[in-house]
């Protein structure tokens, strides 16, 4: 994102309104309803048809708004599949976001530090999310989810988006584990682990409770994927075993988001938001091997396509002299992993078709 996140550099749109008021006061949309046919999006069928997609969180969803810079997102070999070339995407192709924006029925949506030079594209929604953020402040001094969500509020402020356009969108949130890598840089200990989470999940709610004030109907979030089998911590078993204390502090929670969850859906009455379950998807990936999701197979699905050679370097280091520092396996599409925390494409498709039925829900009654 550009350096100081200027929100002020937006056009102004000369019909600009007392929306906010009206989203302040917290009206709420129209009610999904109807029945959702397995994979064929027939939008008409329902009242509730989404036509914009916002996104918030961190490298599971962030389609390009990292600094080139900076982020290994930008540097080959991330986005070899698709788009042919980096893209800002955590992974060789595709990620979460253009798999629910492909679902929703629209075209991915622009990363906000694209806003002003592709206008034409803000129809379909925004991306604030940004690879590395998390709900608090993480290692990279870029913005957190709160900011991410004051810049969409100030884009409403602006009049880019109206009342109807929030109403008829979904939000997708993900939260892959930042804070947490962070918790452990800033020494903290065992002991804290419980409350921090607390107060992470406590956080997250609040997040997910201003979406939806803001006018947002159907909000999707990422329980936490099972962080113990990332290849970052399955490297020192050869890629065989996950570690079973990070995920039991994963397993935290995810139970304690499942209440934060089932509490706004109490407080709110119209059942907006449900859980993307990444831990159980990515776990019956790996104990399928990817079979039972279409033509999909991984040999070993915790090896990762991309590896540094070694600690200290990861996938698309190079040396002073530019020579490669990792290796790239011969065909991402047998891999769940990308590099030492990302799917590649191939991993999220499997992941998507683990997701459907719950996917489904975003155009069922849920009541």
């Amino acid at each position: 994102m550009d350096k100081n996140n200027h929100p002020y550099t937006f056009f102004l749109t000369l019909l600009c309104c007392s929306l906010l008021l009206l989203i302040l006061s917290g009206q709420q949309g129209v009610e999904a309803s109807g029945h959702h046919h397995h994979r064929h999006h027939h939008h008409h069928l329902y009242s509730f048809r989404p036509t914009k997609l916002f996104v918030f969180g961190d490298s599971y969803s962030d389609t390009g708004n990292n600094r080139k810079s900076e982020a290994s997102s930008w540097k080959y070999p991330y986005g070899i599949t698709f788009p042919g070339k980096p893209s800002g995407r955590f992974s060789d192709g595709r990620v979460l976001t253009d798999f629910l924006a492909k679902f929703v029925g629209v075209r991915s949506p622009l990363p906000y530090q694209w806003r002003n030079v592709a206008k034409k594209y803000l129809k379909y929604g925004m991306n604030f999310a940004h690879g590395g953020t998390g709900v608090f402040n993480t290692l990279v001094t870029d913005p957190n989810m709160t900011v991410q969500i004051d810049l969409f509020q100030q884009l409403i402020k602006q009049c880019v988006y109206n009342l109807t356009d929030l109403h008829t969108s979904v939000a997708l949130v993900t939260v892959a584990g930042n804070d947490y890598s962070a918790y452990i840089v800033k020494n903290g200990t065992a002991q804290g682990f419980p409350s921090f989470i607390t107060s992470v999940v406590n956080q997250l709610y609040l997040n997910l409770k201003r979406i939806h004030s803001l006018g947002v109907n159907k909000i999707a979030v990422t329980a936490l994927e099972p962080l113990g089998c990332l290849p970052r911590s399955t490297a020192i078993t050869s890629f065989q075993q996950c570690n079973g204390t990070e995920n039991t502090l994963v397993n935290l929670h995810n139970a304690l988001l499942q209440q934060a969850v089932a509490k706004l859906n109490n407080e709110t009455k119209d059942s907006a938001f449900l859980i993307l379950d990444l831990y159980a998807s990515f776990m019956t990936v790996f104990k399928n091997k990817g079979d039972g999701l279409g033509n999909i197979k991984f040999e070993n699905p915790m090896k990762p396509c991309c590896i540094g050679i070694s600690s200290e370097y990861s996938c698309g280091s190079v040396d002073k002299s530019g020579a490669k520092k990792y290796t790239i396996c011969d065909d991402p599409q047998s891999t769940f992993f990308w590099d030492a925390a990302h799917p590649t494409q191939q991993g999220w498709t499997a992941v998507y078709s683990a997701l459907q039925a719950t996917l489904d829900q975003i155009f069922s009654k849920t009541d």
